[in-house]
């Protein structure tokens, strides 16, 4: 598999992330992958201590779970390195900065969104040879301890809290309203693929919510590396090129998002979207 660069390489990150992309496997080397994101947004910045630190969060977090026999106890560890160790938490009074999003700077920052930190855990769980997945929870994202059949759901963002189903109904109905009933698509798990473009995609709304639609194109063109497949997202790139005038690359990105799609609402949609575009071109 080709390195993450310690230095100065967009090319190479961009390398590894299509070869990430092309990785069959539910679990992918997701703490480097969250690095070769962070670097398109700090191309100067050299990824080195990075890397390094999030082996040595592995690390202090192996030394101390040395003896630990159950869950509690790996969540223990990992929230004591994590958190208190290193000062890590979530980002409650700027949640919104873009920083919070970057793993870079939420390394530099110590605190991020939920999304990112949970990378951190999952990273460092990992490492020890442990079960651990993020969990798809609507506007708040969770990982996931699990052992021989047994399993455990922490809140990175709030001190690492352990959540049971009381928490978890409280947790939904504060971010989707009172009238949400927690269901078992709120807590099933999800590929490290979507942990990525998760990350990724609260770039993307923030930046588009800005009108910065440029930035918000290169956000999408990593998504792509990390998932070719994903016909949405040359969907998205078309609606953003079109904003910008570039009508050409609009029209070849809604074309691509119809060859990809099936029979359905979006794809007539898209297809009378192509229409109108090719008529300015004319």
């Amino acid at each position: 598999m080709v390195a993450l660069p310690e230095t100065f390489d967009l090319a190479q990150c961009e390398r590894f992330l299509r070869e990430v992309g092309s990785m069959p496997s539910p679990v992918l080397p997701i703490g480097e992958a969250a690095l070769a994101l962070a670097s398109f947004e700090r191309p100067r910045v050299a990824l080195a201590r990075y890397t390094k630190h999030l082996k040595s969060l592995a690390h202090d977090v192996g030394r101390h779970a040395r003896d630990a026999a159950d869950l509690e106890a790996r969540a223990k560890a990992l929230n004591e390195i994590i958190l208190l160790k290193n000062g890590y938490s979530g980002d409650e009074l700027t949640y919104d900065d873009l920083q919070n999003a970057n793993l870079m700077r939420v390394i530099d920052r110590r605190k991020g969104l939920p999304v990112a930190l949970g990378i951190l855990y999952l990273e460092a769980a990992r490492a020890q040879g442990w079960e651990a997945v993020g969990l798809g929870f609507p506007g708040h994202f969770l990982i996931r301890l699990s052992d021989t059949g047994e399993r455990l759901i922490v809140d990175p963002f709030h001190g690492g809290r352990t959540l049971d189903a009381v928490a978890l109904r409280e947790l939904l109905k504060a971010i989707a309203g009172q009238d949400v009933e927690l269901a078992p698509d709120h807590y099933a798990p999800v590929d490290d693929r979507e942990v990525l473009l998760r990350l990724q995609n609260n770039v993307k709304s923030r930046l588009i919510q800005a009108q910065r639609h440029e930035e918000a194109l290169r956000v999408i063109e990593t998504m792509r590396m990390l998932a070719p497949d994903l016909a949405q997202l040359s969907r998205e790139a078309g609606v953003l090129h079109a904003q910008l005038g570039n009508m050409r690359a609009a029209v070849r990105s809604i074309e691509e998002f119809i060859a990809r799609s099936p029979e359905g609402r979006a794809r007539h949609e898209a297809a009378v979207v192509l229409q109108q575009l090719k008529q300015k071109l004319n």
